[in-house]
């Protein structure tokens, strides 16, 4: 696979949004002091903006070239804050609002894979006010086992994989202290792969190992064994596959600068679309950051990368305006 060209920045001035009050603050941080760290190693004169603690609609954004968001979670994924960055005219890195809250909305998401012909699995949306016999249901048309998880979450937070009707209780009820809805998604048995996406460009496929029953919160962020495979001998077959049915799934939410897809690769060879992540994880555990060193990018590069296609973006929707 061809490098993906990039050219030094002259030094910016760049606010690296991290924080914030989601269940994901804690890897926000994290991903916000590497990008900070890379950035300013890269000469950029870079600060840390936490909305848990400074308001973004206060914030003297006069005093920036470019807003960095590194949001994990609600209000950073869910298109909260690219709303009000929007509306003080800030260039900001990643997706837009509208695309954001949608690609945050796992049913949302998954409603528009259907409607532009993407795999996706099969799911029920179900709310926390729904009589548990509906629910029985539900899970009973889609048939064990099966995924649980909340609507709107992520880095796998509530994930539980139910093998049979006894275990369902406690598996929405864990999903319904995160979010009000959660879906019932049938569960694809294969291989998991993820494709890094900047706008329309995608970054090697990386293949996950794992010992745990999925790629839940523990083998993302904290378990040493988890594996990361960019195996080369991969089917050419599977590896086109994978990457057009990652950069249709973009298409049909509408995402810009960088995304993740997540996938599952049955035992047919049929790839199904999971999710598409708006701001990936930039921690040293992180699968963007893994798959730009495959083409010899750093992380300095890659998240100047990210702001040059910001820039890009900005620069055009201003012609547009003027």
């Amino acid at each position: 696979m061809e490098g993906i060209l990039h050219t030094p920045l002259k030094p910016l001035r760049v606010a690296v949004l991290a924080g914030g009050d989601s269940a994901e603050r804690q890897i926000s941080l994290q991903s916000g002091a590497v990008v900070a760290a890379a950035l300013a190693a890269r000469g950029h004169a870079v600060s840390t903006v936490d909305p848990a603690e400074t308001s973004l609609e206060t914030f003297d954004w006069n005093t920036v070239d470019v807003a960095f968001l590194a949001l994990h979670g609600t209000f950073g994924e869910d298109g909260s804050a690219q709303l009000i960055l929007s509306r003080q005219g800030v260039v900001f890195t990643g997706s837009d609002s509208e695309a954001s809250k949608l690609a945050f909305s796992k049913s949302a998401a998954k409603e528009r894979f259907a409607l532009s012909g993407i795999s996706t699995p099969e799911f029920a949306l179900v709310h926390e006010s729904d009589d548990f016999s509906r629910i029985i249901e539900q899970a009973t048309s889609i048939g064990f086992p099966l995924v649980v998880k909340p609507d709107r979450q992520g880095s796998s937070l509530g994930v539980v994989m139910v093998a049979d009707e006894p275990v369902l209780a406690e598996a929405v009820n864990q999903s319904f202290s995160l979010d009000s809805f959660c879906l019932l998604e049938r569960t694809i048995v294969g291989a998991e792969w993820t494709l890094g996406v900047i706008d329309e460009e995608p970054l090697p496929l990386i293949r996950i190992g794992t010992d745990h029953k999925f790629f839940d919160f523990e083998a993302k962020y904290s378990d040493d064994s988890t594996s990361y495979h960019m195996d080369e001998t991969i089917d050419p077959v599977l590896r086109e596959g994978l990457i057009t049915i990652g950069l249709q799934a973009c298409r049909a939410l509408g995402t810009k600068g960088v995304a993740r897809v997540d996938i599952m690769v049955d035992a047919a060879g049929k790839p199904w679309v999971l999710e598409v992540n708006t701001i990936p994880g930039m921690t040293d555990h992180s699968l963007v950051p893994k798959a730009a060193a495959k083409l010899g990018l750093d992380m300095g590069q890659l998240c100047e990368l990210v702001i040059e296609r910001a820039l890009h973006i900005g620069q055009r929707q201003r012609r547009r305006a003027s």
